[in-house]
């Protein structure tokens, strides 16, 4: 129960002001980097026509999430950007899954992490409605039905980032805390084992999947 709140930290100084890194952050996201990057070099160093079970597992996430992308966007950008939306969903997965593991943790139970992969989708969304329209068709959009909207057209957009972050930050940092508090309660021998698969492979992969597809209607809203 000590564990709960407790978070190693890494604070430096520059120019009087502090610059704090959460390690546990930061150290399971370069564990989720390494646990894909082996993935895909073994999933594709003996491609066949009869694939054994990591290229068959890849092609399956490559192909249904591309299939996604071609649904909400087109076949043209859906090259574009169907490689970021296959990396950003295996990435999410991995890092809602990876806790399940003994001593590891999930790198979205920090926000930092799902608020910075909420910026890099809304700055990609935008990029391609400037990219797709026009930056005048698409700055006209903000002022519609009326010039006075504006702002609250402004508001909505970027209450998307904090929509799309909370969401996820919420459900694997309630899931950790209810794990941790039943565990304690219960001497990690009834539900724990339970609430694991509950909230790590089903609610996990839930999340990564919403995150994702609600980072293609974003792009999908822009372009079109």
């Amino acid at each position: 129960m000590q564990e709960l709140g407790k978070v190693h930290q890494l604070i430096i100084s520059i120019f009087g002001h502090n610059m704090v890194f959460n390690l546990e952050a930061i150290a399971m996201t370069w564990i989720v980097f390494a646990i894909l990057i082996l993935f895909g070099f073994f999933a594709s160093r003996k491609k066949s026509r009869l694939p054994g079970p990591l290229q068959a597992m890849g092609e399956l996430f490559v192909s249904q999430l591309f299939a996604l992308t071609e649904d909400a966007l087109d076949k043209d950008l859906a090259k574009t950007y169907g490689p970021m939306i296959t990396a950003l969903f295996m990435f999410l997965l991995l890092s809602n899954w990876i806790g399940m593991i003994p001593y590891l943790e999930e790198p979205t139970k920090d926000l930092n992490t799902p608020l910075s992969l909420g910026l890099m989708g809304f700055v990609i969304a935008h990029y391609a409605g400037i990219k797709s329209k026009g930056f005048k068709t698409y700055a006209k959009a903000y002022f519609e039905p009326i010039f006075f909207m504006m702002p609250l057209n402004l508001i909505g957009e970027l209450a998307k980032i904090v929509s799309i972050s909370f969401r996820l930050f919420g459900n694997i940092m309630g899931g950790s805390i209810i794990i941790l508090v039943v565990s304690y309660l219960t001497y990690s021998v009834i539900l724990p084992p339970f609430l694991n698969a509950f909230f790590g492979l089903f609610v996990g992969g839930i999340q990564a999947f919403v995150f994702t597809m609600l980072t293609v209607v974003y792009i999908s809203v822009q372009v079109k």
